[in-house]
């Protein structure tokens, strides 16, 4: 049973992911102006927003891959803000996927997930294979284990990746737009292993487009724009019923673009004469 602070919410102990007026500029560009947010462990949180927004500048700040420039940042109890701390220790903790899918091109897709697992947790090779293999299967290309990333769809190579972060055992698991790179027919099956992924219980925070994988799968939904949070709530607040006018106009664009294109043409003339 997780601790409870003493106003009702979960205690910060017990959260993924804590963020704390996160601010990330690179040189004179402000990207993050000041984030607030938690995960909660076993909660899939995903992030919406314009190109642009922060997102994955967040994502890649929650495991320092950015440093961020003012704030706090823990992640499972550790805070990865804290100039003393082993980050390496923190990062195996933490799955990361990315658009691209970081696959060694000269290993195949077994060799793929056994070469961290070797290097960095110092398993033998029978138990890195044993472990390779079944994450393989939890994605559903256990055949396809001896071949290379170029004999698989971007859609094979994705779930490869997702299995290799898999096999280091992480708490939690940051998705950056996992199907963006992705050809329209190969994307469910990514999504597929994601939802999967939730139903297990894994924690995950989600930057994506795929507002119907938001809407199903998320327990909440946390909509940036302009390197802050607009809102967040839960997928049939912020998705079904969002309160701002950017979000309104957001996710009219992502759900119908055609429709949003007409608009922006037919706007002006359905507004009536304008003063000289």
């Amino acid at each position: 049973m997780s601790a409870v602070s003493t106003d009702g919410a979960p205690a910060a102990a017990d959260r993924a992911i804590e963020v704390e007026g996160l601010h990330k500029s690179f040189g004179s560009l402000e990207v993050l102006k000041g984030i607030d947010f938690s995960v909660e462990r076993g909660e899939v949180v995903c992030v919406i927003g314009p190109s642009g927004s922060g997102k994955s500048t967040l994502l890649r700040c929650v495991n320092l891959l950015e440093e961020p420039t003012a704030g706090r940042v823990t992640v499972a109890g550790t805070e990865v803000t804290d100039p003393d701390v082993d980050i390496d220790r923190v990062r195996r903790r933490i799955g990361m996927v990315f658009q691209s899918f970081n696959l060694f091109p000269h290993l195949t897709a077994l060799e793929n997930l056994t070469l961290a697992q070797r290097r960095v947790l110092r398993r033998d090779r029978a138990a890195a294979g044993r472990i390779a293999r079944a994450n393989l299967d939890r994605v559903g290309l256990r055949d396809k284990e001896s071949a290379y990333p170029a004999q698989l769809s971007g859609g094979q190579q994705q779930r490869v990746a997702i299995a290799r972060a898999l096999s280091m055992d992480p708490e939690l698991m940051l998705f950056d737009e996992p199907t963006s790179a992705l050809d329209p027919e190969l994307v469910g099956d990514v999504l597929a292993v994601m939802r999967s992924l939730a139903q297990e219980g894994m924690t995950m925070l989600v930057v994506t487009h795929e507002m119907s994988f938001a809407r199903e799968v998320a327990d909440r939904v946390v909509f940036m724009d302009g390197g802050v949070i607009v809102e967040e709530g839960s997928p049939e607040q912020v998705v079904g019923r969002p309160r701002h006018e950017r979000t309104r106009t957001f996710l009219a664009r992502v759900l119908d673009p055609a429709a949003a294109e007409m608009s922006e043409v037919a706007g002006p003339a359905d507004e009536g004469p304008h003063e000289p």
